[in-house]
């Protein structure tokens, strides 16, 4: 039996099927789940969030060992997958469901994330305001079994959704 200390890390960053891969199969990272935070409806249905009006984020709760990869490191990679200076969602993902946030579970988790948010804004990187949001964790809904680990169960379809959705290139573009 293992003594290791587990932590999770919530993160929205528009379509949690474009936000699972970047994070799964880490050292470290034991598992990446999509779901939803934030809204106003207990155990709520993707048909519901994509509605835009529950007030859920789509978002992906990752489940990691600190001792072998870091918060810091989460936000390391969290950063380059979103535009985090659009107020509307993700790509071509519009509405309040995609937008982007941190969502912290302890004070560290808090105070590393808003270093990480204004060492992006100093940065010069973005001519726009930053508008990701860090906010407080609250209850997290898992998506239905078909948006997990979308990317392995769809590979097509996934890859289509990337590009088509413009991420691709502007991580190209942005991050090189």
């Amino acid at each position: 039996m293992s003594n290791k200390t587990l932590e999770l890390a919530t993160f929205a960053g528009g379509c949690f099927w474009c936000m699972v891969k970047p994070f799964d199969e880490m050292p470290g990272i034991e598992k990446v789940v999509s779901g939803y935070t934030g809204g106003t409806i207990e155990n709520p249905t993707y048909e519901q969030v994509k509605t835009g009006t529950s007030g859920h984020y789509e978002v992906v709760q990752i489940t990691y060992d600190p001792s072998l990869f870091s918060y810091e490191k989460l936000l390391e990679l969290y950063w380059p997958q979103i535009d985090p200076t659009d107020p509307d969602g993700q790509f071509f993902d519009r509405g309040p469901q995609y937008r982007t946030a941190i969502f912290y579970h302890t004070s560290e988790q808090q105070k590393l994330a808003e270093a990480s948010k204004k060492a992006i804004e100093e940065s010069g990187r973005y001519k726009k305001p930053i508008v990701t949001e860090i906010k407080k964790a609250t209850y997290f809904y898992e998506a239905e079994d078909y948006h997990q680990h979308f990317y392995k169960k769809n590979p097509e379809k996934y890859k289509q959704e990337r590009i088509e959705s413009g991420r691709d290139a502007y991580i190209k573009e942005v991050w090189g």
